[in-house]
């Protein structure tokens, strides 16, 4: 789904993505776009910020706010390009950020970068469940449980407490957590994951204290408490 007010800038994404394989469809405004997503269920979401009605900001709120819509992958498309304007994106839940004036053909790899990270899995892996102390993570029902409570988390969120619980005790970079997580090394992007840690950490409640941190190094998934 391409949400983008220009229909110029909307076509030429969705000719350059339909060129590749995908199938696109269109919205322009925001308050048509929330209520579409949640009816379509799309794979991925290129959302414009400043649209008119509803702007990206609260329409990226709204989905990841609701638990239908909140594991649907975001990327952002945007003329705000300054490094406080990318940080609130992945606080909201993004999952990568791309800045106007773009490279068609930037935007086509990290679509299919975020898919392949979201949806592409090895089988082995995809049947996976981790279990550390009152953290259960089922990685084909991308379901999350503390305590036995369903916590609702976005698809990089999942993707990050999959990565330290897959990894209990060992001490995780924030280079190599960009990497795993992410899918590329964003120089100068460590509070990137430090976000997504604290957010992480509010959702789990109790058991937030089982993400530790190493301070200069990175995260670890503590083994028991």
């Amino acid at each position: 789904m391409i949400i983008e007010d220009d229909r110029d800038i909307a076509d030429l994404l969705r000719f350059n993505l339909e060129a590749t394989g995908f199938r696109c469809k269109i919205w322009q405004t925001g308050r048509d776009a929330v209520g579409e997503v949640r009816r379509y269920r799309p794979d991925l979401i290129l959302l414009d910020l400043m649209l008119p009605e509803i702007d990206g900001i609260d329409i990226c709120k709204r989905l990841k706010k609701n638990s239908d819509t909140a594991s649907i992958p975001v990327l952002m498309v945007t003329a705000k390009g300054t490094e406080i304007d990318r940080i609130l994106g992945f606080e909201l839940g993004a999952d990568d950020y791309i800045v106007k004036p773009f490279s068609p053909r930037e935007v086509v790899l990290r679509v299919k970068a975020v898919l392949s990270r979201v949806y592409d899995r090895p089988e082995g892996r995809a049947s996976k469940i981790f279990s550390v102390g009152p953290v259960t993570l089922d990685v084909q029902k991308h379901a999350v449980q503390v305590n036995g409570a369903d916590i609702g988390l976005t698809s990089t969120e999942f993707r990050l407490l999959q990565e330290l619980i897959a990894n209990p005790g060992k001490v995780l970079t924030r280079d190599r957590l960009l990497e795993r997580v992410w899918g590329y090394t964003f120089e100068g992007y460590s509070r990137t994951v430090d976000t997504h840690v604290r957010r992480l950490r509010k959702k789990m409640d109790r058991a937030a204290g089982y993400i530790e941190t190493v301070r200069g190094v990175g995260y670890r998934f503590r083994e028991g408490i």
